[in-house]
């Protein structure tokens, strides 16, 4: 078999076989197939797209590049979520302990922040003591008996997507629908769920800015998905707007804490209740997706979901004091105010140039070693939709600066005030079952 024919059978369109895309796969993670060669195979692939099985055999061969993640002495049906990224995205902070209230087992890797977008195991370091780093027989033993446990990614998971990743990084084919889905879900298959829930961003703060892109995506995850044998659903949802009103480490604890206890922000609350209910549903915790909603409704209503959060945070070494005085989070020395220029109705907030705005204070990486601070960030006060008074705040910032006057300047281009109400987005767009 040689690399070159393999390039041109994709060149000329024609489908490659299972033992084609592992000769791939395999020569590239061990260095026998040069970079050169991988990236003319990228841009065939980018311009001839791939079939349903090529999809398949492609992200189980990046599966099989690496360690798996062995989850099955874990009790009952384990149910992982995914979101493509976004501002403000606080929902596994929410969700995990959400359905763990229910006896579904969240046994769940995560990763930290890098740009715009915030990560879940930088915003759980926001909780003094609390540990990322679990062994895996630790991890296990905390999912069966808590139902949940949340731990930072590591070990050798999915290599050749971490090559190819780099190599589509530089080669001008990150755009592309099949590389993308292979790349996301090589590693939800192998951390070792038995059933996904995707949560596919869509708008000026998501990877995919525009609607039909992300239903593409979408689909394509969810037939690598049954295809791998792994149940699986996409709910694609609005980021046209930062979700909830919080961007940053602690304040998105915080938010998380606010909305477990039935007091969060309406989009953020309604995300998480249709996320949830499809994780609970797929777990077979529910007869119904609308049955699964009363139930986290119930558990997030006695108090339930916030008992189990602190359990939570306690088992992993964290101090679950947070939960009842959220002053002992990290708390930025400044607040400043951003005022309303004009008086109307907020149109438009570019959300990833809010994101961009709370990493200018230090809430978000620019690098991978970039220090993050854990307490700053932004809070809005208007979203929208909402009408507005000349000089009103529209958002406060946390921050550790004392100048901030670049930060205010990004975040007044962000906003569109006119006089007309305008027309909101819809929160949930579809569910993709197949």
């Amino acid at each position: 078999m040689r690399m070159v024919d393999i390039i041109a059978k994709k060149r000329d369109g024609k489908a490659l076989t299972k033992e084609e895309i592992d000769f791939v796969v395999e020569g590239y993670t061990n260095d026998e197939i040069p970079d050169y060669q991988v990236s003319a195979l990228a841009m065939a692939l980018y311009f001839q797209d791939m079939t349903k099985d090529e999809r398949v055999n492609l992200t189980m061969a990046m599966v099989e590049s690496g360690d798996q993640i062995d989850l099955s002495d874990i009790d009952g049906i384990k149910v992982d979520k995914h979101s493509t990224g976004g501002v403000g995205d606080t929902t596994t902070l929410i969700l995990a302990p959400l359905v763990a209230a229910l006896g579904v087992p969240v046994a769940k890797m995560s990763g930290r922040g890098l740009g715009h977008t915030g990560g879940t195991i930088d915003k759980l370091e926001s909780i003094e003591g609390f540990q990322v780093e679990l062994d895996g027989p630790t991890f296990n033993k905390l999912v069966n008996e808590n139902k949940i446990a949340v731990v930072g990614q590591s070990g050798n998971l999915t290599p050749a997507d971490k090559k190819l990743y780099s190599l589509r990084d530089v080669t001008a084919t990150v755009n592309s629908i099949p590389l993308i889905a292979s790349s996301i879900m090589s590693k939800k298959i192998a951390s070792g769920a038995d059933a996904i829930v995707l949560d596919v961003k869509t708008g000026s703060g998501a990877f995919m800015k525009d609607l039909d892109d992300a239903k593409a995506l979408a689909k394509a995850m969810v037939e690598i998905g049954n295809g791998a044998g792994r149940n699986t659903i996409a709910v694609i949802s609005d980021m046209n707007q930062p979700l909830g009103l919080a961007i940053g480490n602690a304040l998105e604890v915080k938010e998380a804490i606010d909305t477990l206890q039935g007091n969060g922000p309406a989009d953020l609350h309604e995300l998480c209740l249709t996320l949830g209910s499809q994780m609970v549903y797929l777990a077979d915790k529910a007869d119904s997706i609308e049955h699964a909603r009363e139930l986290l409704e119930d558990v997030m209503r006695s108090g339930k979901a916030i008992e189990k959060f602190k359990t939570f945070i306690a088992s992993q070494g964290g101090d679950a004091s947070i939960v009842d005085d959220p002053s002992r989070l990290p708390t930025a020395a400044n607040q400043i105010e951003v005022k309303a220029k004009k008086s109307g109705y907020v149109t438009e907030i570019i959300a990833d140039e809010i994101g961009v705005a709370a990493s200018m204070l230090g809430a978000g990486r620019m690098t991978k070693d970039s220090e993050i601070d854990l307490a700053v960030g932004l809070v809005l006060k208007k979203k929208i939709g909402d009408a507005v008074q000349e000089g009103e705040t529209i958002v406060t910032i946390h921050s550790n600066q004392e100048n901030v006057d670049e930060v205010i300047e990004k975040i007044q281009q962000a906003y569109t005030i006119d006089g007309k109400s305008p027309i909101t987005n819809e929160l949930i767009y579809s569910v993709i079952h197949s």
